[in-house]
Order: structure tokens, then C-alpha cells, then sequence
């Protein structure tokens, strides 16, 4: 007789454990990629492009024009004053070259239809007006017997001179100008819609974001 309580524990059935079939929480489903998914967004960026609509305007253009030919021509007109007055600019000579090159880089970039040059040749232009419209009556000043004549007559130098300072107070205006029409600015729209919008087709109407 075994005395109740005291029995050795009894041994239990066991079933074979698949650990294939035990959920490992730790571990976050791994999910594969979509192919047809990447595809479409793959698509849809390729079947984008951006427009600079504000570029495309006749007034946009023609500021640019404007610009690019007032940097021009006050580019030019310090290059003859420059070669025509050189023996009397008294060491003035790479001033005048450095605003030459500077000019001409910013028309280059203008052409290219950057914006943010544009501030940058206004300053510079109302800085030359000041000192062109200084210099223009010095020159007059030497169109005199006893002084020694450049390679240019004297009143034609500064005849230049003085035309310097309308052709900069011109630019200070459409630089300006041209900085306000925000030339950068980009809109993204659809191949369809950007085709139409080059073609300026009015049935098109105005072009939306996409």
C-alpha cells in the first residue's frame, strides 16, 4: 500500500514540438518588395518633368535680352575707354578689366537664365554710375591746350563716359526687374503638359502642379 500523496510523479505524454511552427515575435515579418509597385513609382518619376513657366513668358524674355545686352554694351564701352584713355587712368587700368570680366561672366550667366547675378549687377552698376558720372566732366576738364593727350580725344572720352551712366541706371532697372519675374521658379507636370507648354498651345490651359 503506498501512502496517498507520497506516489513518485507520474511521467506525461509529450508531443513533438516543431519549432518551424513556433511565431518568433522578436523577428518582424519580412515583407518582399512589391515589383509592380517600384515599377509604377519608377514610371510615374519618369513620366515627370519640371518647367520653369515664368522663362517662357515674352516679358521674361525680353528682360533677359535686355539685360544680357546691357552687360554687353557697358562691357564695350569700358573696354574703349579703358584702350582710348590708358596713359591717363593712373593705375585704373585693372579696375576697369576686372569690370569687364565680371560684366561679360554675368551676361553669360543671365543668358542661362540665372537669377541670382541679377542684384549682384545692379549693385555693380550703381557703383559705376557714380564713378562714371564723376569721371565723364574730368575728361572734358583735359580737352585743353597743355594737356597731354591719350590715345582717344578727351571729349569723346567723355562723352562715353557720361553715356555709361543712363546705360546703368537702364540695367539697375531691368535687373531688377528680372529678379522680381523669379525666373527659378519650377513646376513639375507631366511630359503631355510640358510638350503643350512649350508649344504654347492655348488649349492646353494653365499649367498645374502635378
Amino acid at each position: 500500500m503506498r501512502a496517498e500523496g507520497l506516489e513518485p510523479p507520474r511521467p506525461f505524454g509529450h508531443e513533438d514540438l516543431n519549432l518551424a511552427r513556433i511565431p518568433d515575435s522578436a523577428t518582424p515579418a519580412f515583407r518582399p518588395a512589391q515589383p509592380h509597385r517600384t515599377q509604377g513609382i519608377v514610371t510615374a518619376m519618369a513620366d515627370t518633368v519640371l518647367i520653369h513657366p515664368n522663362r517662357d513668358k515674352a516679358e521674361s524674355k525680353a528682360t533677359k535680352a535686355a539685360v544680357v545686352l546691357l552687360l554687353l554694351v557697358s562691357a564695350g564701352l569700358i573696354l574703349v575707354i579703358t584702350l582710348g584713355g590708358w596713359s591717363q587712368l593712373q593705375g585704373a587700368q585693372m579696375v576697369s578689366f576686372a569690370y569687364i570680366i565680371v560684366y561679360l561672366g554675368m551676361a553669360f550667366m543671365v543668358s542661362r537664365w540665372n537669377r541670382g547675378v541679377l542684384p549682384v549687377a545692379a549693385a555693380l552698376a550703381i557703383l559705376f554710375a557714380v564713378v562714371a558720372a564723376v569721371a565723364g566732366p574730368a575728361w572734358f576738364d583735359r580737352d585743353k591746350a597743355g594737356f597731354e593727350d591719350p590715345a582717344l580725344e578727351p571729349s569723346i572720352l567723355g562723352l562715353l563716359t557720361i553715356i555709361l551712366v543712363p546705360i546703368q541706371i537702364l540695367l539697375i532697372v531691368f535687373a531688377m526687374r528680372g529678379f522680381q519675374q523669379q525666373w527659378n521658379v519650377e513646376v513639375e507636370v507631366t511630359r503631355d503638359e510640358a510638350d503643350r507648354h512649350r508649344r504654347g498651345d492655348r488649349d492646353a490651359g494653365q499649367v498645374q502642379p502635378a
